[in-house]
């Protein structure tokens, strides 16, 4: 079992940017800021996969030295983390995460973010939001933070 974690703060007002969270575009809510496409969601996921099979981080792997990285999205970023454990001789049970922010509202479009990061991680992943009650930076409004967790099983 790993635990993976993931912040971003929202972009500036007068730098517009795409939000892409939950492996899903989110039209007319603004971005995050990040090397990639700052999909917390999904970045919190690859690291909980990570962690569970002792492969590090996404730092090591998906570093912000890589600018072929740039703008990456965060679904893509999931298969590739996915088919990393696979090659370490894992087997992925499943996925949970939880979305902390005020925005977006995340409610009426969960089925389709579980169905996003499933398929790009091969395996389901459950997708839970809730709001932090006005506290601490999520709750100002100046970013978002998930928290994931992976159940991994050794292939024999």
């Amino acid at each position: 079992m790993g635990i993976g974690q993931d912040v971003h703060a929202f972009a500036a007002s007068n730098e517009p940017t795409e939000l892409w969270l939950a492996g899903l575009h989110w039209p007319h809510q603004q971005g995050l800021t990040g090397h990639s496409d700052a999909d917390a969601v999904a970045h919190a996921c690859c690291d909980a996969l990570f962690s569970a099979a002792g492969l590090g981080d996404m730092g090591a792997h998906f570093g912000t030295d890589r600018p072929e990285l740039v703008g990456a999205s965060g679904a893509a970023l999931l298969a590739e983390a996915a088919h990393i454990t696979r090659q370490a001789g894992f087997t992925i049970g499943s996925i949970a995460v939880q979305f902390i922010g005020n925005r977006p509202t995340f409610g009426p479009r969960r089925e389709e973010a579980q169905q996003v990061l499933s398929e790009a991680a091969g395996a389901p992943v459950a997708v839970s939001a809730t709001t932090s009650d006005g506290l601490g930076f999520t709750g100002r409004g100046e970013g978002i933070s998930a928290t994931a967790t992976a159940v991994l099983t050794l292939r024999q």
